[in-house]
């Protein structure tokens, strides 16, 4: 195997979607070749499965400014700034066109099943950094390549990884025999097929964040209908309610997140969802007409529902990068430098700090996880942040250390904590240390009775806990 010249290589892009594409354009800018691999068959796959779910962000905050350039002389112009894409819009409208203007640079149908450095395994040290990567390929017809590259920036994401229903971070007992009644996605219940499978049925939502909001305000919207009447959400919680729990609300600086909370404690409130909070899942059974029962960790058995819709978070899978020497958190699985930032049992509410290559540098050097798959196991992940990152990289490797290094971003906070945080550390709400706090959690509590808006007020700007 003769490898050609590092200098003479592109760098590879593992993913066409909003991360990896804006890395290709920056590397653009900066006179370097990407080459972008993509699994799917067209740009933005992972973002296509979810085509029918609204962005928190508007198309201002979701559109890279070197992509922007290597767009506008093609006469193409940016959707009203202050508007909200669907998923299906980010697609249509800005991801399959950027990737249309990169041209060949983009191979679709091309899974990256394996990155080392040529001739070298991660044992071996000689000359290890005067070798260029090699990226294996799987094509969608079953042929197999390999290429070589200077550089790998893997912006994969984590959308194929979705985390489990068991609380332990392992699936529970008999969720894979259940498989047939649970979904790891928000539905879509525009879908005729799709809608008729949660209409009038009892469904558990498991999980806390915007994507379980989402799933429980348009189950909340389905019973609402006539062809949903009698469909009820339950909302599994492994933690407590707090002010906290619905999110930011009207204190959130990103409006359309703050109004998913307000809208899944509406569902909770008018009835249509109940909330168990405290629940672990340990096991999930059928009982005799085929439903499932999901019993907690402390044994308690929630009555039957005919589906679930698990909503626990992703992770990154790290499977094609084995022989690669990665500097990742043993927590969170993002890079080491980075992890503090992002640590949802650690830091406390607001922004993140700007980062960039430095700390998502691993001791391989040439090799960097963005986008989502750079926050490991965290949640809360913001398009611009990542923009932010593949510029870094961009001037980073092409060895302009001082654009590189000039890392600035400001983004958005909200008026609580994002992500797991220490749901089920009691002891976690009595320290003062400006960690996020979280209440003890309970067996069962339905909804507050309180109104919307005075969920809102409760949470307040810029602090971790509610009343």
């Amino acid at each position: 195997m003769n490898a050609p010249a590092t200098t003479e290589l592109p760098v590879v892009v593992i993913g066409a979607g909003p991360a990896g594409l804006a890395a290709a354009a920056h590397l653009i800018d900066q006179g370097i070749q990407p080459l972008v691999l993509e699994a799917g068959q067209t740009a933005g796959a992972a973002v296509r499965e979810w085509s029918h779910v609204r962005l928190f962000s508007t198309w201002g905050e979701v559109v890279d400014p070197a992509a922007e350039k290597l767009l506008a002389p093609t006469g193409w112009t940016r959707p009203a700034p202050a508007t909200y894409p669907s998923g299906g819009d980010w697609a249509d409208l800005y991801l399959q066109p950027l990737a249309d203007v990169l041209d060949n640079r983009v191979r679709y149908g091309a899974r990256v099943t394996g990155v080392s450095r040529a001739g070298r395994d991660r044992i071996v040290d000689a000359d290890r950094e005067q070798q260029p990567f090699v990226v294996h390929i799987a094509h969608a017809d079953g042929r197999e390549e390999r290429v070589f590259a200077r550089a790998v920036i893997d912006a994969s994401g984590t959308w194929a990884t979705p985390g489990p229903a068991g609380g332990s971070g392992l699936p529970a007992l008999g969720e894979k025999a259940a498989a047939d009644r649970i979904a790891y996605r928000v539905p879509d219940l525009k879908d005729p097929a799709v809608r008729a499978r949660y209409a009038g049925k009892r469904t558990a939502v498991i999980g806390s964040g915007a994507s379980a909001f989402t799933a429980l305000a348009y189950l909340a919207d389905l019973a609402k209908t006539d062809d949903g009447a009698g469909t009820k959400g339950v909302w599994i919680l492994r933690r407590g309610i707090s002010g906290s729990t619905f999110g930011g609300g009207e204190a959130d600086q990103l409006p359309a997140r703050g109004a998913l909370g307000l809208a899944a404690k509406a569902a909770v409130d008018e009835g249509y969802a109940d909330a168990v909070t405290g629940f672990r899942t340990d096991a999930i059974e059928r009982d005799s007409e085929g439903r499932l029962v999901l019993v907690a960790e402390d044994g308690r058995r929630l009555e039957p529902v005919d589906e679930m819709i698990v909503l626990t978070g992703f992770r990154p899978d790290l499977s094609f990068l084995d022989e690669l020497r990665l500097g990742l958190d043993e927590r969170l699985q993002a890079p080491v430098a980075l992890a503090p930032l992002i640590d949802p049992n650690q830091h406390s509410c607001g922004t993140v700090y700007p980062h960039g290559h430095r700390e998502l540098s691993h001791p391989e050097q040439g090799v960097y996880l963005v986008g989502m798959k750079s926050y490991g196991r965290a949640p809360t992940f913001l398009a611009m942040t990542g923009y932010e990152q593949v510029r870094s990289i961009a001037a980073a490797i092409a060895g302009d250390l001082d654009s590189a290094d000039r890392v600035e971003l400001t983004l958005p906070e909200t008026g609580v904590c994002g992500g797991a945080g220490l749901f089920d550390a009691p002891e976690a709400a009595q320290e003062g240390d400006g960690g996020c706090c979280a209440p003890a959690p309970q067996l069962v509590q339905l909804g507050a009775p309180a109104t919307v808006g005075a969920a809102a007020e409760e949470a307040p700007a810029g602090g971790c806990c509610g009343s």
